[in-house]
C-alpha cells in the first residue's frame, strides 16, 4: 500500500461538528469549565456572583476551606479570568467578570 501523502490536519477555523463553533472557542468553553470543575471553585463563582467577597468572608462562607485554600482557587479562578480583584485598604475584594458571570448564569440555569 502507498503511504497516504495527506495529513489530517485541525485548523483553529474549522467549524465542523460542534455546533458552528470554532475549535478555538470550544477551546476556551473547556478550559473555562475545567476552571469550575473542582466544587469549592464552583461555589467561590456562585458566591462571588450573589455579590463580592474578601478572602476572610469567602473562608466563613465556605466553612471548611482554610485562608491559603481559599487564596489558591481565587489565584486560579483570576488567572482563568473569571474574577478580579479590587483593593481596598488592607483587603482584596473579588467579584466576576463579565465572563465569569456569564459561566454563573449558565450554572445556575443548569441547576435551577
Amino acid at each position: 500500500m502507498p503511504p497516504s501523502t495527506t495529513k489530517s490536519s485541525r485548523s483553529s477555523k474549522s467549524s465542523g461538528g460542534a455546533g458552528g463553533r470554532t475549535t478555538a472557542e470550544i477551546r476556551r468553553v473547556a478550559e473555562l469549565l475545567k476552571q469550575v470543575s473542582d466544587p469549592t471553585r464552583l461555589q467561590v463563582l456562585m458566591l462571588l456572583s450573589e455579590k463580592e467577597r474578601n478572602v476572610t468572608e469567602l473562608c466563613a462562607d465556605l466553612g471548611t476551606q482554610s485562608q491559603p485554600a481559599v487564596s489558591h482557587h481565587l489565584a486560579l479562578l483570576r488567572h482563568g479570568r473569571l474574577i478580579e480583584p479590587r483593593r481596598s485598604g488592607k483587603h482584596n475584594f473579588y467579584a466576576l467578570t463579565e465572563a465569569g458571570r456569564e459561566l454563573a448564569q449558565v450554572v445556575n440555569s443548569v441547576v435551577s
